[in-house]
């Protein structure tokens, strides 16, 4: 079963030597995840003023630069994780959040399990 384990940042927030310590933490995470053959994918994301919102309006394509939204917090990485099962999953959500010393949300992606009825 596929899981989305998602770390936020709040957007005003200075690096400092607690975040390089978290850092660490999540690679060498990362690195026991990969070698028990659960870690799909990881990578830690750019700040939102590096990104762009794509879309398309009335058949062309609009590229707005960032940053967006008046959120606190924005997504700043993640690990895609292949596991047994829930349990397992909340585990290593648990191991991220030690990590990072935060909060993390957990998702189940829709291609490992079957749709809920009220998305069909």
């Amino acid at each position: 079963m596929k899981y989305v384990v998602m770390i936020f940042r709040s957007v005003d927030r200075v690096w400092t030597d607690d975040d390089q310590q978290a850092l660490e933490r999540l690679m060498q995470l990362e690195r026991e995840l990969a070698e028990s053959g659960e870690l799909v994918s990881s990578e830690g994301l750019l700040p939102p003023e590096h990104g762009r919102i794509v879309q398309l309006r009335e058949g062309s394509q609009v590229v707005t630069d960032g940053p967006f939204g008046e959120a606190k917090e924005q997504l700043a990485g993640f690990f895609l994780i292949d596991v047994a099962d829930d349990d397992r999953a909340q585990a290593v959500a648990g191991l991220v959040s030690v990590a990072v010393d935060d909060r993390v949300e957990l998702r189940e992606t829709l291609i490992s399990t079957e749709m809920p009825a009220e998305m069909q």
